[in-house]
């Protein structure tokens, strides 16, 4: 058996999040921020998310941390997933909302489809 981490990510209140999401923007599509953690610095993030076994703690290890957790993420919900900065400069955990032909794993370039950094 293959283990997978999601650190302090709750499966239950994400599929909570998600269904709202769809709800509230029926018939839209894009990204959507479903949770925001309200800081940009690489500590907060690592104790609000509990990231504790990063070891180098640097916006590039954070990011392919982020982007990896995001995908095993996704893969569990059976949605598209990214973590990406607000324009506030907030991290926060953002839903596709894709037309419904739109494939569920599809390449995510986040500085262009999603929020500013």
């Amino acid at each position: 058996m293959e283990w997978v981490k999601i650190y302090g990510l709750c499966l239950e209140r994400l599929s909570h999040q998600i269904k709202n999401a769809k709800q509230r923007k029926s018939g839209a599509y894009g990204w959507i921020l479903i949770e925001s953690y309200n800081t940009g610095n690489i500590e907060d993030i690592i104790d609000i998310l509990e990231l504790y076994d990063i070891k180098v703690k640097t916006q590039e290890v954070l990011e392919r941390e982020l982007q990896d957790l995001a995908y095993t993420v996704s893969e569990l919900v059976r949605e598209v997933l990214t973590f990406a900065y607000t324009g506030e400069g907030h991290l926060g955990l953002h839903l596709y909302l894709g037309e419904p032909n739109d494939r569920l794993h599809v390449q995510i370039d986040t500085d262009a489809q999603c929020c500013p950094k």
